[in-house]
């Protein structure tokens, strides 16, 4: 029987984001894709999620879709067959996180113009700086979801939920990039550590997995989903 896939997001990001494997995993079902555009809160993204979503279904979060499918994950446990966490961790906000936010708060939603380049070189590896064309086609996403959803996705509380990792009952995958720079492989290691059973794979990549290197991300879902 086939069965849904759920694609989440991350920060002032699109359906774009999946663009170069969705074709594969449609062979797994019906593939959905969860909009975080209009909530402000991870409590209230999950919520939309699920509202959104089939019965039952398998859910893939990449970053600060994460923190939103372990949400969705544990206010309905029973919907998930299998959860997939994509470049993303379970720790909360540091401190310099919050006084970033507490500025964007200030910043008027109609300056917006888009992602800046610099930050998003900084979420590819390395040697991917410098693809222009890869750059442009993740800010063309934020220029997409526009300031008001900059603003609200910004303001966004990331709880660290590390004691909650034991509860998660469903089988687990963990995907790192090796050259992320947003997102160590120790943040990655405590996912898998505390999860009861989760598997970790380790991808060749910066933090921007599913657009740097789709079809070993695609070959490592078929196998965890598809089995």
């Amino acid at each position: 029987m086939d069965m849904p896939v759920v694609l989440v997001p991350g920060f002032m990001l699109d359906a774009d984001l999946w663009s170069d494997l969705v074709d594969d995993l449609a062979a797994l079902g019906p593939v959905r894709h969860a909009d975080l555009s209009r909530a402000a809160s991870i409590e209230e993204m999950a919520a939309d999620l699920l509202e959104a979503a089939p019965g039952r279904f398998d859910l893939v979060g990449f970053s600060m879709g994460g923190y939103v499918a372990r949400a969705a994950q544990r206010a309905a446990p029973h919907r998930i067959r299998r959860l997939v966490l994509i470049a993303t961790s379970a720790r909360g906000d540091a401190a310099v996180q919050a006084q970033r936010k507490a500025a964007i708060a200030e910043a008027d939603p109609a300056s917006f113009r888009g992602l800046s380049r610099g930050s998003i070189r900084t979420s590819l590896a390395p040697d991917r700086e410098g693809d222009t064309g890869l750059v442009e086609r993740i800010r063309a996403m934020s220029v997409r979801l526009g300031g008001e959803t900059f603003r609200r996705q910004a303001l966004v509380r990331r709880d660290g939920d590390m004691d909650l990792l034991p509860a998660i009952g469903c089988p687990t995958l963990v995907v790192a990039g090796s050259r992320d720079r947003l997102r160590s492989l120790d943040e990655a290691r405590e996912l898998q550590a505390g999860i009861p059973g989760a598997t970790l794979r380790i991808i060749d990549a910066g933090h921007m997995i599913p657009m740097e290197a789709p079809e070993e991300l695609s070959a490592a879902l078929l196998a965890f989903l598809g089995d």
